[in-house]
């Protein structure tokens, strides 16, 4: 399988970083293809400028955008790997959905609707967040964070997600509670 890790977290020391390379070494010990997108290693620019719309609307790609475009395609797996931030995609990441799952590429429009055009392509997620997962559930906030993500962005364009799973109160448990979280990941990757 091609898998396509899109990655997005400032701090190189972070435990999204960790999460990074727990599945990494999980996918590539299974024998995948995998290609990693570090969104800030890249500095990839999340702004959708007057400029995208200029070359979009003379029919030209922006060359970023059609880099990822191009791993995009390649890919059978997408992996998602970031933070929630205010219950949502932090900037760098919705931006990136923003500049690259772009009408014609991602989805396009026809009499009878919208034409989802990533068929065929699963997609994995995996969330970090501040507030213990028992709270996000209790309140409905993993429902609500759900929605616009798994149906509003990947379904939408026709991605199938297979697994979106959270680590809770990342930043207030302790070295030994991260390392169980790790200890997940093999586990939960065996099941795309």
């Amino acid at each position: 399988m091609k898998c396509l890790i899109i990655y997005s977290h400032p701090n190189p020391a972070s435990f999204n970083h960790a999460i990074l390379e727990e599945v990494s070494r999980n996918l590539k010990a299974a024998g995948h293809e995998v290609v990693l997108r570090d969104l800030y290693a890249l500095k990839f620019n999340p702004v959708l400028s007057p400029s995208d719309f200029e070359q979009l609307s003379a029919g030209k790609m922006p060359a970023d955008v059609a880099e990822e475009q191009k791993h995009i395609k390649w890919a059978d797996t997408l992996v998602f790997i970031h933070p929630i931030w205010w219950a949502g995609l932090p900037a760098m990441m919705k931006g990136y959905i923003d500049r690259v799952f772009l009408k014609g590429f991602a989805y396009d429009a026809g009499k009878d609707g919208i034409i989802p055009l990533l068929k065929g392509k699963k997609v994995v997620i995996f969330n970090t967040t501040g507030t213990p997962s028992e709270i996000y559930e209790k309140n409905g906030m993993f429902r609500s964070m759900n929605q616009p993500v798994e149906s509003g962005i990947h379904g939408f364009c026709g991605l199938e997600v297979v697994l979106h799973h959270y680590f809770g109160g990342v930043p207030y448990v302790d070295d030994a509670a991260r390392k169980r979280m790790l200890a997940q990941i093999g586990g939960l990757l065996k099941g795309i």
